[in-house]
């Protein structure tokens, strides 16, 4: 699969994320695929603003999730520059602690600790369309969070959630 990966990667010319962070109002826009292979300028970039927003940490995220989330901004019709709604992306093992002591929903062993999970939303798409068209992708779990105005996606195990 990684081979896979690697060839479909050196056909795309570039790939870019752009993020308004819903919790500190922060966005980004960064080219994180260049010329046939990933920047670390850009990957470094992302780190950094799909960091855990409560304490500051930071972890190396899957590139796997980002090639996700622009095939997924992709198959919805979404300009690249357009911004995701980031509600969550890598969280610190205290983060996750807390939180999955205060709900049962919060895996203990959450793929966000692994970097390889976020929680999002695009502003002018519903959420039940997004998570058609993350669940068409069968690239990891994805789970929908209505109540609270997001969709899961990782690239775990493919399964699926409500």
């Amino acid at each position: 699969m990684a081979a896979l990966s690697e060839r479909v990667s050196a056909r795309t010319p570039e790939r870019r994320l752009a993020f308004v962070n819903a919790n500190t109002r922060e966005r980004c826009d960064v080219c994180f695929f260049a010329d046939g292979r990933y920047r670390a300028d850009g990957l470094a970039e992302l780190n950094h603003a799909m960091r855990d927003w409560r304490t500051g940490a930071t972890r190396t995220m899957d590139p796997r999730l980002l090639d996700l989330l622009v095939r997924l901004r992709d198959r919805l019709d979404i300009a690249p520059t357009k911004p995701l709604r980031l509600v969550s992306a890598y969280r610190s093992p205290k983060t996750n602690g807390a939180m999955h002591a205060r709900s049962h929903g919060v895996a203990s062993k959450s793929q966000h600790m692994l970097g390889k999970a976020t929680d999002i939303a695009i502003p002018g798409v519903p959420l039940n369309r997004l998570r058609d068209a993350a669940l068409s992708l069968r690239a990891g779990g994805v789970g929908y969070y209505p109540h609270d105005g997001f969709v899961h996606v990782d690239t775990g195990p493919v399964r699926h959630w409500s």
